[in-house]
């Protein structure tokens, strides 16, 4: 269940990365049997897809015209993958609480994430600031995901 509330954090940055990361797992093998994913992440599409898309948020995020992640879509975005990720890395019987866990911790490192990436960007810029996000946002996904099957 810890993994489910850490995988919440790098979701509040980035909303597609960790359930990308989750369906290349799941594809693999490499989640905690029994876990309370739905069976479609393990599909080629469905990681194909997030996968894509993570790579276009990566992108993205350091356009000027990027938005806010706090706005209501990212939101709501971070809430939906950080509640699939949640249960891809909990237990089958406690996916209901591992989907809190996940969407709750991707709000919240939302709201806190974006505000420590708008005062580093007065210093920074938002490149920098950005790729500097996105190398934190992949190694805590990588390191939670990872060590997911080993629980």
């Amino acid at each position: 269940m810890f993994r489910s509330l850490l995988i919440g954090i790098p979701g509040g940055m980035r909303s597609m990365t960790p359930l990308a990361a989750v369906t290349l797992a799941a594809r693999r093998g490499a989640l905690p049997r029994d876990n309370g994913a739905p069976s479609i992440l393990s599909h080629p599409w469905a990681s194909w897809g997030a996968v894509a898309l993570a790579v276009g948020e990566l992108i993205g995020d350091k356009l000027p015209s990027a938005p806010d992640r706090i706005i209501a879509p990212g939101i709501a975005a971070r809430m939906v993958t950080g509640a699939v990720a949640g249960m891809a890395l909990a237990p089958r019987e406690r996916r209901g609480f591992a989907a809190f866990l996940g969407a709750a911790t991707a709000v919240a490192a939302s709201y806190i994430t974006f505000d420590a990436r708008i005062r580093s960007m007065r210093h920074h810029g938002q490149v920098s600031t950005g790729l500097m996000e996105d190398a934190m946002v992949l190694a805590a996904t990588l390191w939670i995901v990872r060590g997911a099957r080993r629980d």
